[in-house]
């Protein structure tokens, strides 16, 4: 049987039929034992942050406890409650769980490299299209439909109130983050994850007071308004700590996945944690320069050739995956109202009015350091009026009460739960003041 070989030079599309499911199986086992990880390593962040130890019994340091904790969920038992939309309730958490996976299929991992003991050479992604990052955008907005069919087909107010907020979470999110993605496509001038790696590739230099000052090729510092904003709406977007509404275990005990057990369970948690890192994933293509060596090891010849760039890109990876552990640990849950106070009123004008400032920007100084330079003094200038408007107190508006509802007297039965009236007449403070002055008088 003769294998086809790929050729150095061989791009997306002629990669042999064995190169491509070698491939798809090691970004799959990729994303289930970083899952493992990130669930022990959160546990051992979060008790360590609350002076605890954490999971420490099941293999060295702890590592297996995720393991254990997966296989304990595989043989539980399987509970269906009553008066569930059986279909719908077990295909919820497939819903949720493919688009998880499929997100993966455009992230770069590495350049072109060559297959040990092989004379192939492969591109160390999946595939490439030239709108990758919308593709990412649609298929994660798919795993919505889970959530809310999970919540609706389980017959229970907490599970669909947790459905519902989901929903409009992730929805609100969403236009954020596709908002603080679009300045990215401006300066890239594409939607392919790997040509906006290969953009990010050059250092960059602005001139300020007449001396030319060294920057990497990020995104991440050259728009950083946009960089921001998408950090916050990827912690939106996967619903986790402090914007944790929709599981929200004082309101809705566990939100849509309160009638959930078993494997099922373990599939929405499971499209959870690959979600995080899909995020994160984005979060270093489009802003940390991608698979490329941060500085001063990008100053090493080899640091972006062969095997060396999945590392760096792990790495920056698990720096995102770390940041979601720090706010579980540190901040509290906000209030709803709160939470979309953020989105609607602040991250999406905020985000309009920097596209449009970049926008011009580029339009003005497209081959000048004009360009570079007022576009970090504009960042500066636009995240500083973000955060004063987050600051800045609103006076609520007091209640109007007309002499109507003064005059109406409390129903003590009224809302199905009876209070008896007192048996005893209560005197007012001119009664007794009264009483008082006639007894001192006789």
């Amino acid at each position: 049987m003769n294998i086809p070989l790929a050729t150095p030079d061989a791009g997306f599309g002629h990669d042999p039929w064995w190169v491509i499911g070698l491939k798809v199986l090691l970004v799959f086992v990729f994303l289930v034992v970083l899952t493992l990880f990130n669930i022990w390593w959160e546990r051992r962040v979060v008790a360590r942050m609350q002076h605890r130890i954490g999971p420490n019994v099941h293999g060295p340091q702890g590592l297996l406890q995720s393991l254990a904790d997966g296989m304990k969920l595989m043989f539980k038992e399987d509970l269906m409650p009553k008066g569930v939309d059986k279909v719908v309730f077990i295909a919820a958490p497939v819903i949720v769980s493919i688009p998880a996976f499929l997100t993966f299929a455009v992230i770069p991992f590495g350049p072109t490299v060559k297959i040990p003991f092989t004379d192939t050479y492969t591109r160390l992604q999946i595939t490439d299209i030239p709108v990758s990052v919308l593709y990412v955008m649609a298929v994660a907005s798919i795993g919505i439909y889970g959530i809310v069919l999970g919540g609706w087909s389980s017959n229970s107010t907490y599970s669909l109130l947790g459905g519902l907020r989901s929903s409009a979470q992730m929805i609100s999110y969403e236009v954020a983050m596709g908002l603080a993605l679009v300045t990215v496509f401006l300066f890239a001038g594409s939607l392919s994850t790997s040509e906006i790696v290969a953009a990010q590739g050059s250092h960059q230099s602005i001139s300020l007071f007449g001396a030319d000052i060294p920057i990497p090729g990020w995104y991440a510092f050259l728009l950083f308004p946009s960089f921001v904003i998408y950090v916050i709406s990827m912690i939106g977007e996967t619903n986790r700590a402090p914007f944790d509404l929709p599981e929200a275990e004082g309101e809705l005990v566990a939100g849509f996945l309160t009638e959930y057990s078993s494997m099922k369970y373990a599939m929405f948690f499971l499209a959870e944690y690959i979600n995080m890192a899909t995020v994160s994933a984005l979060a270093t293509t489009l802003f940390l320069g991608g698979y490329r060596a941060p500085w001063p090891i990008s100053l090493w010849d080899g640091a972006n050739s062969g095997y060396w760039p999945v590392l760096w890109f792990v790495g920056k990876l698990m720096c995102f995956i770390f940041f979601y552990i720090w706010l579980r640990g540190t901040l509290p849950r906000l209030r709803y109202d709160q939470f979309m106070k953020l989105g609607w009123k602040i991250l999406i004008p905020v985000s309009l009015g920097w596209i449009l400032l970049v926008a011009t920007v580029r339009a003005v100084g497209r081959e000048t350091t004009f360009s570079r330079t007022t576009l970090l003094v504009a960042a500066g200038v636009v995240l500083l009026i973000a955060i004063v408007t987050m600051f800045i107190p609103q006076k609520p508006k007091p209640e109007k009460t007309t002499e109507e509802d003064r005059a109406k007297d409390f129903d003590a039965f009224a809302g199905g739960f009876p209070v008896p009236p007192p048996l005893v007449h209560t005197p007012s403070r001119s009664e007794t003041d009264t009483r008082s002055k006639e007894g001192s008088r006789g």
